[in-house]
């Protein structure tokens, strides 16, 4: 898949996968340099010429070192921009502060509109993401947003790795289940829902499950997996209504704080994760984690919005791995 003058660029958040992007698309990562001043500035070089290039630069979000990725990204998209790069792609896996997306209280800020502010204004001309928590954040941007979907992954994992007949299509709360439903329309599945229902933020209290789930493969469909409390209860909830096996597959492993802990104690039998966040040495200390790899699809992506054409094609199928 050689393709000319694709400049593709990465910083430190994520150079794995960065790696897997451009083996896929039989390219090499341009040479970039990144560092930290002993002040905590972020300091970035391009090492070569980007004037008048198609630029992609990914950039996810390792969990701890949001700020520091968000800052690295937008300073190398200035750094293109003052370059004269022709065209300035922002590949963000995993769109940091998308959980902050509209006034739910009073005073509260809307970080997401601001994060879109801040890319436009470094020179950002396009984003490619994956999975946004909420898919109106799109209109936040004055340039092209491609949201694109997990959702042909996780299909194709589903149907190699569980017997599709004994499965039932769980979404752990009422905001996902439109995620949930377009999955169990896709494998002609049925489909439960858990209504949960908060004492405070980042704390479940009760849940309560819509559905029938009784001697069947559950799998909690999710778009993140931060604190993980919520599955490990989804887990537990669905557990006690007799369902015969709890399987979880989330977009973005974030896996923060004691997460590792509260997978490893819950009920859930495997936990499936994409590559769009570093997981480090999560995957040692879990064993219930299995990653599916993202990079074919973002690769194509890339390659289509290069080539000018139709990236809609990747909302339904997978590339071949």
């Amino acid at each position: 898949m050689a393709t000319n003058s694709i400049k593709l660029l990465t910083g430190n958040s994520h150079p794995q996968l960065a790696k897997q992007v451009a083996d896929r698309l039989g390219i090499n990562l341009a040479k970039t340099m990144s560092l930290n001043y002993s002040n905590q500035e972020t300091s970035v070089t391009v090492g070569e010429s980007v004037r008048d290039e198609d630029v992609f630069i990914l950039q996810s979000t390792a969990p701890g070192d949001i700020n520091d990725g968000l800052m690295e990204l937008l300073i190398m998209i200035n750094a293109c921009k003052t370059a004269s790069a022709r065209r300035i792609t922002a590949v963000i896996p995993n769109f940091p502060y998308a959980r902050q997306d509209k006034k739910d209280k009073s005073r509260a800020p809307i970080s997401a509109k601001l994060i879109a502010n801040m890319l436009q204004t470094a020179g950002c001309n396009h984003v490619i993401t994956m999975d946004l928590h909420a898919s109106q954040i799109q209109g936040f941007f004055n340039v092209p947003v491609d949201n694109l979907y997990a959702e042909p992954s996780t299909l194709r994992w589903i149907r190699s790795n569980l017997n599709v007949r004994d499965c039932v299509v769980v979404s752990p709360d009422a905001g996902g289940a439109k995620r949930a439903t377009s999955i169990a329309d896709r494998l002609d599945l049925g489909f439960a829902l858990i209504h949960k229902e908060r004492a405070r933020p980042n704390e479940v209290s009760r849940m309560v499950l819509v559905g029938d789930v009784e001697n069947k493969i559950a799998i909690l469909v999710d778009d993140m997996a931060d604190t993980c409390g919520t599955l490990a209860k989804a887990a537990e909830t669905v557990m006690n209504h007799k369902a015969r096996e709890v399987v979880a597959i989330v977009t973005h492993g974030i896996l923060s704080g004691n997460a590792i802990e509260t997978l490893n104690k819950s009920r859930l039998s495997k936990v499936v994760v994409t590559n769009t966040v570093p997981l480090g040495d999560k995957i040692e200390t879990c064993e219930k984690i299995r990653v599916m790899d993202i990079s074919p699809t973002l690769a194509e992506a890339i390659r289509r919005t290069h080539n000018g054409e139709s990236v809609s094609f990747l909302f339904t199928h997978a590339p071949s791995e």
